[in-house]
């Protein structure tokens, strides 16, 4: 059951809306289920005579009485609603039921406690099967404003308490850091113009990609304009600086043709003007790490310090752990945008999944996480994707999606254990899209039986308490292919299983193929020199450099009109 708490300041326009058809002729037989008093409470619902406007002028009458009692003057935002709406696949409850759900939610979130005569007006009307819409006028009979502090947080509650006492599916409780859920109207936009996701949606997605690879507040902006997106920023009056912004989707007009504007706070919490500055300093160009010294840096830079980011977690510095996913986050955009082949889509889903994830009620450290998140955006300009080191990333990833879920759940942050266990579940598919046929090939290729006997010996001398589970993974035979290709290069096996086996215990289930990518990821930082350096391009270029979607890029003006 979710509730969904606004203000507003049209009490009649809402009513006009309530109790007429819908923007797609979707209400039916819109009446009053509750009322802060059923017999003083005209329902319009039941008067098919009258015309929508005579309905919502007689009802508003009733419901916003006491402002017209303080001399015409009403106060900002006085108008609040809150619609409540069953999950998909409960059963439909019946009048009786919903107003009981009604009494309950006024009375939580502070609006019209029970047994409080002096309480605000409401009503509760019902023109769906599976909701209802809550309107009240936040005046009270003396005066004074409810007390309807964290009012979306006690509604929620309360629905928890509610589904579970009315049998209905449980939902998972929030903590007020997600993201605006898209309205009516814009689901109804956006399927007019035949798109899946609302333009907030749509820009969001967009925000996070480009905030996730760029360098600075001033390349933030830059790309977002070069991807066709229309920004506004808004300056302080004294010092001229940016303290707020706002984006339009392409083509996302209202009804005389002006762009639809989002403030960044208003897509997400943390693309809001202070919370991207805690992660994008104002620096200058200058600052910027110039070249690559190998084509393959990024990715084992990537993957150490998503293994020390799995660490973190597990290091009870809580502040430093949201850092680090707040990081992550950012890594999955830049992964897939420098990843290609069919696993991309699963994660740019991942990337798209953990979003939810990737902050809560508890403030991050992002210093802590610089490391990563300087990894990961060496990500966006690398042009190659080194076969068995990019599956050794993704391999990492799976891991520290499936040990988010589980920081959260501890810290009982429901809606982002879900998140990360949806993460998980996409990054696991594409590892196993990419790595399935390449542990295949290795097995293949096993050397000869003495010297998998001998590379045996090395693992019990190596890691005695594994060794046996290692030895029965599926994934041993492309391991001694692994082993055997390291050791050609110079490497020590049974020095190479020490050092890989120590940096995290064998929890896996698939031992042997933790230690063939993390073998795979070691050996090749050793044997690789130093190649040309690549220069990383500066902001003209940035749009170009970037690949879409996860990473938007610039695209053409044709492409652009189908977006918006």
């Amino acid at each position: 059951m979710v509730p969904d708490v606004s203000t507003g300041s049209d009490s009649r326009g809402l009513i006009a809306y309530l109790f007429g058809p819908g923007r797609r002729d979707e209400h039916t037989n819109p009446h009053i289920v509750a009322a802060w008093d059923m017999a003083g409470a005209p329902d319009p619902g039941r008067d098919p005579a009258a015309t929508y406007t005579q309905l919502a002028r007689r009802l508003d009458h009733h419901v916003d009485l006491r402002t017209r009692e303080l001399g015409g003057k009403k106060p900002p935002q006085h108008v609040w609603h809150c619609p409540v709406r069953t999950a998909p696949g409960d059963r439909y409850l019946t009048d009786t039921e919903w107003a009981e759900v009604a009494r309950r939610v006024v009375h939580a979130t502070g609006i019209a406690p029970d047994g409080d005569e002096r309480a605000c007006r409401w009503i509760a009307v019902r023109h769906a099967d599976d909701h209802i819409h809550i309107m009240a006028t936040t005046i009270r009979a003396d005066g004074r404003r409810p007390r309807t502090h964290q009012d979306g947080r006690r509604a929620q509650a309360e629905c928890r308490r509610i589904e579970a006492e009315f049998g209905l599916r449980r939902l998972k409780s929030g903590d007020l850091t997600a993201p605006r859920t898209p309205t009516g109207a814009e689901r109804a936009k956006a399927e007019r113009h035949g798109q899946t996701v609302t333009a907030r949606q749509w820009l969001r997605e967009r925000a996070y990609a480009v905030a996730a690879a760029v360098h600075t507040e001033a390349d933030y902006f830059t790309v977002l304009q070069s991807l066709g997106i229309k920004v506004k920023t808004r300056l302080g009056p004294e010092s001229g600086d940016v303290i707020g912004y706002s984006l339009a989707a392409p083509g996302d007009t209202n009804s005389v043709g002006e762009p639809v504007w989002y403030g960044g706070s208003k897509l997400a919490p943390d693309l809001s003007i202070n919370r991207l500055r805690e992660r994008l300093p104002n620096q200058e160009i200058a600052d910027r790490p110039r070249y690559v010294a190998d084509s393959t840096d990024p990715w084992r830079h990537t993957t150490t310090a998503i293994h020390t980011a799995r660490t973190v977690l597990d290091a009870g510095d809580d502040a430093a752990a949201q850092g680090h996913l707040a990081a992550f986050g950012d890594a999955l955009y830049n992964i897939a945008s420098a990843t290609t082949g069919p696993h991309q889509a699963e994660l740019r889903a991942a990337a798209m999944a953990f979003n939810r994830a990737r902050r809560s009620a508890t403030r991050a450290d992002h210093q802590a996480a610089t490391a990563l998140r300087k990894a990961t955006k060496e990500l966006a300009y690398t042009s190659n994707e080194p076969g068995g080191l990019a599956i050794a990333l993704l391999f990492a990833t799976v891991h520290l999606a499936r040990a988010a879920a589980k920081w959260h759940e501890q810290r009982g942050h429901e809606q982002q254990a879900a998140a990360a266990e949806e993460a998980f579940r996409h990054l696991q598919a594409g590892y196993q899209q990419v790595a399935t046929p390449v542990l295949a090939d290795l097995a293949r290729r096993a050397p000869r039986a003495a010297t998998a006997r001998r590379f045996e010996q090395d693992v019990r001398a190596a890691l005695p308490n594994h060794a046996d589970r290692i030895l029965a993974d599926p994934a041993w035979a492309a391991l001694t292919t692994t082993l055997a290709h390291a050791e050609t290069a110079g490497h020590n096996p049974r020095r190479l299983l020490i050092e890989v086996g120590s940096q995290r215990a064998l929890e896996s289930e698939h031992p042997a193929e933790v230690l063939n990518w993390r073998i795979t990821a070691q050996s090749n930082r050793r044997t690789q020199a130093a190649r040309s350096r690549s220069t990383i391009s500066g902001t003209s270029s940035m749009s170009a450099t970037l690949r879409p979607p996860a990473t938007p890029v610039a695209t053409r003006p044709e492409e652009r009109s189908r977006h918006y």
